[in-house]
């Protein structure tokens, strides 16, 4: 089924909503004025016959003018309103995931780009754009600070470790768009081959631990405020694929009979499509 074309008010709105709420008002009052403006204007009347074209026009620039003076400024300010509202529920799910014992266990992959937006945010980035197309769809977020721009990627797969491939694919995307460095975000960990393509390239390699510890610096929260939780010990051995040899994922079934019950899966199942599992001892 062909996608739907959104319309021109969907697209302003959609890239308002992108933006810091403050800007979408600025450019709402400045849109009002300068449209306002061309309406209060009355296009000269024609003195010649050949001015007749040029008059109709103007007249219809100022009947527009009339019109787009309350409507732009109204999807500016409702984009505006749109992006105080993101911004105040990647706040709160900032705050929640540091208090919490389960950290980012328990979001949906929507959920984690918010909060991986708003980390950025509260270190002093400026986050430009965020939607990823899905959970492993793309660049999920672009930064900027100064001149600079960087790419983001999130791997929420409840997984130990994330393989190399993904590393090189944002590295790819890194020099395509000329951006002054990448960071690869994941809730789980990084296998050594990961780590080793990443040294000495302007990508930062971000695993769960260290972002807990970055939410929780950033909100404040104290170690012994948080509740301990039961993880997979750091020293786990974690088997590889018994189809394609990759390393394994701790994965929990979230539908069918079987529903809750936690297993190894393949790490590449995002990108493979393999089935590959392992029994949890």
């Amino acid at each position: 089924m062909a996608k739907s074309r959104k319309s021109g008010a969907d697209i302003l709105l959609d890239i308002t909503a992108r933006l810091p709420w403050w800007l979408g008002v600025v450019l709402a009052l400045l849109s009002y004025l300068l449209l306002h403006a061309m309406a209060a204007k009355p296009p000269a009347a024609p003195t010649q016959s050949g001015q007749v074209a040029g008059f109709a026009i103007a007249a219809m620039v100022q009947a527009l003018a009339r019109i787009g003076q309350y409507l732009l400024p109204f999807f500016f300010l409702l984009g505006a309103a749109v992006s105080a509202y993101q911004r105040r529920q990647a706040a709160q799910l900032h705050d929640a995931a540091a208090s919490r014992a389960d950290g980012v266990a328990q979001m949906s992959w929507q959920e984690f780009e918010a909060l991986v937006g708003e980390y950025f945010r509260r270190q002093g980035y400026t986050v430009v754009e965020q939607g990823g197309s899905g959970p492993d769809g793309g660049v999920d977020v672009l930064l900027q600070k100064g001149s600079d721009r960087y790419l983001v990627q999130c791997k929420h797969w409840r997984a130990l470790r994330v393989g190399v491939q993904p590393v090189r694919e944002l590295y790819g995307v890194m020099a395509a768009k000329r951006v002054a460095g990448g960071f690869l975000v994941t809730s789980g960990g990084f296998t050594d081959e990961a780590r080793r393509f990443a040294q000495g390239r302007e990508v930062q390699l971000v695993n769960g631990q260290a972002l807990m510890e970055g939410l929780r610096s950033q909100t404040g929260a104290m170690a012994e405020r948080v509740e301990p939780v039961l993880q997979a010990p750091a020293v786990v051995a974690v088997p590889d694929c018994p189809l394609c040899g990759a390393p394994m994922a701790l994965s929990q079934a979230r539908t069918g009979p079987m529903a809750g019950h936690r297993f190894w899966g393949c790490s590449t199942f995002a990108q493979t499509k393999c089935r590959g599992t392992r029994e949890l001892a």
